[in-house]
């Protein structure tokens, strides 16, 4: 894997992103924070799930610090979660932007809740956070579905469509 594959695969992350939380600022307050169904119970929750786990990787991998775990009541809007996020992701972009081809396969170590620590390359794990982030926006737009929402479609194809020369 290149640099520049692990870029393009977060720029659809992020293009995707911005397609469901288009549709979840629909949303009434109730309706982003009941609970519904699912891993995390809301959709307000799964997405403070995907936000914090992506800076938590970003913050392994040698980015800005995230801290502690997110918690959902931080984030009582779509507008506080969307805050954050356009700075994670920025932060993100920036990151990508200066790894080097050596960088993807040092080893990062990590631990999953209070597990035993392990070891992955970073471009292993970048990928697993983007991955990740597809697998609870299938989630997300599954719960949006419940309330009555479209959330539209925003396969990996559709992006490379849009933006052929991102894409290529």
């Amino acid at each position: 894997m290149r640099v520049a594959d692990v870029e393009r695969l977060y720029d659809y992350s992020c293009w995707a992103n911005a397609k469901l939380l288009a549709v979840v600022s629909e949303l009434s307050q109730e309706q982003f924070t009941q609970t519904v169904a699912g891993s995390y119970g809301s959709i307000r929750n799964t997405l403070v799930h995907v936000l914090s786990a992506e800076w938590g990787w970003l913050d392994r991998c040698g980015g800005p610090p995230r801290g502690e775990r997110l918690q959902p009541d931080a984030f009582p809007t779509v507008d506080s979660l969307k805050e954050v996020w356009s700075r994670v992701e920025a932060d993100m972009r920036a990151f990508l932007a200066n790894l080097t081809a050596d960088d993807l396969l040092r080893d990062v170590e990590f631990a999953l809740g209070t597990g035993p620590k392990r070891c992955i390359p970073m471009g292993a794990l970048l990928q697993h956070a983007i991955i990740h982030a597809a697998h609870h926006r299938g989630q997300v737009a599954m719960l949006v579905r419940v309330l009555g929402f479209a959330p539209g479609n925003f396969d990996f194809l559709l992006y490379a469509i849009e933006r052929p020369s991102v894409a290529a």
